[in-house]
């Protein structure tokens, strides 16, 4: 290939031709995260690593602070990938055609959720706050709410993060 059919994602840019004081390392300090969007009822959302904040073209990051009993509706996210990072409570996952299975994660734990799983997100515990840190593999804000008769109904408070914010 000659180098003119090069792009600069192909390889490293050249030396000298980046200010890596101004494009380099960025850290988003824990408390300096942009509540980037009207909070809901139930929840506490922000936004750490997106391309607003960091300049992030293929990750989006963030806090996200779900109170007792939450539950979301039936949905995937399309093409994305997602990670949650249980920091503390108990959040526990439904999944499958018709939600039909089932796992916890805890303090420590990671969650991984495939592109197109159909799946409810709840917060397993009555009493106590559910803080995850989520990582998404895109920007875009992806949910297909799908008509699946939960296991568990939703309830009046809803699991709404930058993902899931289309959902009533």
């Amino acid at each position: 290939m000659s180098d003119h059919h090069h792009h600069h994602h192909d390889g490293p840019p050249a030396a000298g031709s980046v200010d890596w004081k101004e494009h380099g390392i960025k850290v988003i300090p824990g408390d300096q995260l942009d509540p980037n969007t009207a909070q809901t009822p139930g929840m506490n959302r922000a936004a750490a690593i997106n391309t607003a904040r960091a300049g992030a073209k293929k990750l989006w990051a963030g806090t996200v602070k779900i109170y007792p009993n939450a539950k979301t509706g039936a949905h995937h996210h399309g093409e994305l990938e997602s990670v949650i990072y249980v920091v503390s409570g108990r959040a526990r996952m439904r999944w499958g055609e018709n939600l039909e299975y089932v796992a916890e994660a805890g303090p420590g734990d990671f969650i991984f959720v495939p592109p197109f799983v159909p799946h409810q997100e709840i917060n397993a515990s009555t009493d106590e706050p559910l803080d995850c840190v989520l990582v998404r593999s895109d920007n875009e804000n992806v949910v297909v709410n799908l008509d699946i008769e939960p296991v568990e109904k939703p309830e009046a408070v809803k699991w709404v993060d930058p993902v899931h914010r289309g959902e009533a």
